[in-house]
């Protein structure tokens, strides 16, 4: 590792320990030439998974953005954005253990209100909204339809 101040290439490593839930390592180092101490991060490299748009377009899987449309649909229904994070996480996880690099939005969407189903029904509910482009009351009722608990009731929302 090369020092930041010197450039010299050896150093020690003085600490090491779990960052970011696990998923990477913090290392402090010091450097043996000028004794300058700084921190490094070891992670998993991960291939890039490449999203299929309705449009035909292709881009790179955006966290921030699946985050973010997750958010917006969880706003106000006590649903915290650490409980969030873990989703996105789980998702991530998912899509990186597949062999197949390129997913499309629509398997994405579905993913996400698997999670959201048992999570907030309400949240669930606005996302299938936007994400299945609702173009009217009866959209809603057939999803709230399909949302019937096993004993035949719809399910409170």
């Amino acid at each position: 590792m090369q020092c930041p101040s010197c450039q010299h290439t050896d150093s020690r490593v003085l600490e090491s320990r779990a960052a970011d839930s696990g998923k990477s390592v913090r290392r402090r180092r010091e450097c043996l030439n000028c004794e300058f101490r700084f921190t490094t991060y070891e992670r998993v490299e991960t291939m890039p998974i490449t999203v299929l748009k309705r449009n035909g377009n292709r881009e790179t899987f955006s966290r921030t953005k699946l985050l973010h449309g997750l958010g917006r649909a969880c706003e106000k229904t006590g649903v915290s954005a650490e409980r969030l994070e873990t989703v996105v996480d789980d998702l991530e996880a998912i899509l990186q253990q597949r062999s197949n690099r390129d997913i499309t939005s629509q398997e994405i969407g579905e993913l996400v209100l698997e999670q959201l189903k048992d999570l907030s029904e309400v949240a669930y509910v606005r996302f299938a909204s936007v994400y299945r482009q609702f173009q009217g009351i009866s959209d809603f009722v057939s999803t709230l339809e399909g949302m019937h608990t096993p004993k035949g009731k719809l399910a409170a929302v």
